[in-house]
């Protein structure tokens, strides 16, 4: 059976407000099931220990509207006055190879994802409070206080967004969060394939 049914790689998106460990639990998933972790491309300057390819694509202003125009990226956002996107042709790639994909980018690229893929799986990683994730926010030291409250004030916006999600994930012990959403993606890879006639037919022959 594990040969008669063709299956298409699948995007799985996973987003969350700012602090709710999507990095972490993303690079545990990468390691544990052997996906392919989409690189996004961003205007904004690295951060330390930030590799050019491997954590992100580092581009200029220009360079990221050019992709735009030419239709090069999958989804597109502005985050805290920086630019995000995601470069379509590696993704489309990689899915045409039967490989599953792991997105890790923020809530309104993943609305953008939903609707130009339906097919595609979003994930809501979700803090376990305000109060622990302005804990987080504050411990990184790579934010102004100013700038925390900012970004509480953004999370509880797209927390009201998580219906247009198909799952959520609390993110309040690690390896919990990281087992539930590896359940996510081996049940995503049991769902009945769209087109079942092959299936059937197989049997039917065999009758």
């Amino acid at each position: 059976m594990k040969d008669l049914i063709s299956r298409k790689g699948k995007l799985f998106v996973i987003s969350g407000p700012s602090g709710t460990g999507k990095g972490t639990v993303c690079k545990r998933i990468k390691q544990d099931m052997h996906m392919d972790l989409s690189v996004s491309m961003t205007t904004r300057e690295p951060r330390k220990g930030e590799v050019e390819g491997r954590d992100y694509f580092f581009v200029t202003e220009d360079e990221f509207l050019e992709n735009i125009e030419q239709g090069n990226l999958l989804e597109h956002a502005e985050v805290y006055n920086h630019r995000y996107g995601t470069p379509r042709d590696a993704v489309m790639k990689k899915l045409a190879m039967n490989h599953n994909v792991l997105l890790e980018i923020d809530i309104q690229g993943g609305l953008q994802v939903k609707r130009s893929m339906p097919e595609s799986v979003l994930i809501f990683l979700l803090p376990p409070s305000l109060k622990e994730l302005r804990k987080r926010l504050s411990g990184r030291g790579t934010d102004a206080p100013e700038v925390v409250e900012e970004r509480l004030s953004k999370a509880l916006n797209e927390i009201k967004l998580l219906g247009e999600y198909d799952y959520c994930v609390v993110n309040d012990n690690l390896d919990d969060a990281v087992m539930k959403t590896e359940s996510i993606i081996r049940a995503e890879g049991l769902r009945v394939p769209d087109k079942i006639m092959p299936v059937v037919r197989k049997y039917e022959e065999e009758e």
